[in-house]
């Protein structure tokens, strides 16, 4: 089992497609992480995180753009 890295130093930012309206499904993404790139529901920023690898961050993105996930 891999450790639980330190997020402390997240710096958050809510993605661009998020809504903007109250109730939207509203994703955060940090990205100073140099190998990972946390994700959050902007709703619960107590609540899983999850971890992505960089390298895979780019093909998540372009699956979700064009619908195939």
């Amino acid at each position: 089992m891999r450790a639980t890295p330190d997020m402390s130093p997240a710096r958050w930012r809510k993605s661009s497609y998020s809504g903007n309206q109250q109730g939207d499904a509203c994703v955060e993404v940090c990205d100073n992480f140099p190998s990972a790139v946390p994700v959050r529901d902007s709703k619960n920023t107590t609540g899983p995180i999850l971890m992505l690898d960089a390298m895979a961050w780019q093909p998540f993105i372009d699956s979700v753009k064009d619908g195939s996930l």
